[in-house]
């Protein structure tokens, strides 16, 4: 069946976005992996002093910081760690601790009496079944108590230089689902994108640079997309609001009026016993 003469033509034009077919091809927009790829680049550009915001001389004291930063600042980290460390210094003497004098300790950093619990079982752990050594492997990490796939990947990329996982804290979770190089409600969802779209070997700087680029521009509150170096690359709908300086307003739940009891509504009440109102009485009321 032949087509109506024209309508060929103005297919084309529909396919090419309005553009007639015969015109210059133009570029094909950006894949998700080269998009990410791209980010990274710029963000490596923009913020090259992006590392890990803990202090730590050895795997063990990462391990322990990273435990006590769940919930906390990694300043605040910083500030308790050197006074634990003095006085536990391996995880021999820390599995030794008493649960109150550990206690006493890490109470700046919030949540004390479960981080301490925390901090002493992965110690007795390391301990016991791996001479006090941190292991290199995401299995034996995450079997240790308190020790997730985040601090996992924190740990063995950050100590050993190893690759297992990308580290989906809150910033990298916002930052990335922003961009939309993911879409996820969870965060190791969110890791699960990410790891399908970078190559292995960036996926500890990654994180570095994520978290960075949360703390200084994508604020989670106000973040300053005015200044941010991969604006033309995002996709959050409200980026080009804040870089005017707006505050753009959430939209308002939609107003419910009083639902109408239908007629099953209304059988189903008199079966169950509602209470009726004699014919007399209605015809008062209405008076």
């Amino acid at each position: 069946m032949k087509s109506a003469p024209g309508k060929s033509s103005e297919r084309s034009r529909i396919h090419s976005g309005g553009r007639a077919s015969h015109g210059p091809a133009q570029a094909a927009p950006p894949s998700k992996i080269e998009r990410a790829a791209q980010i990274l680049d710029i963000l490596e550009t923009a913020h090259p002093e992006a590392k890990c915001a803990l202090d730590y001389r050895n795997p063990f004291e990462l391990v322990s910081a990273t435990i006590l930063s769940a919930q906390c600042t990694d300043e605040r980290v910083n500030q308790v760690t050197p006074a634990l460390f003095r006085r536990y210094p391996d995880a021999q003497k820390m599995a030794r601790a008493k649960p109150e004098d550990l206690e006493a300790i890490v109470r700046p950093t919030g949540f004390f009496r479960s981080k301490s619990k925390s901090l002493l079982g992965c110690a007795s752990a390391l301990a016991e079944r791996h001479g006090g050594e941190v292991p290199r492997t995401m299995d034996e990490m995450t079997a240790l108590p308190g020790v997730g796939r985040k601090t996992a990947s924190v740990v063995l990329g950050h100590a050993y230089d190893i690759a297992e996982g990308i580290a989906v804290d809150t910033h990298v979770f916002r930052v990335t689902n922003r961009l939309g190089i993911a879409r996820a409600d969870d965060p190791l969802e969110v890791e699960r994108q990410l790891m399908a779209i970078i190559p292995r070997e960036r996926w500890t700087r990654t994180t570095d640079l994520v978290i960075f680029h949360g703390r200084k521009i994508c604020i989670a509150r106000r973040p300053l997309c005015g200044k941010c170096p991969v604006f033309a690359l995002c996709r959050w709908p409200l980026r080009q609001a804040y870089a005017m300086g707006e505050t753009p307003r959430a939209p308002r739940p939609a107003k419910r009026g009083p639902r109408k009891a239908n007629a099953g509504t209304k059988a189903a009440a008199a079966k169950a016993g509602a209470p009726k109102v004699a014919a007399g009485k209605k015809a008062r009321a209405r008076q």
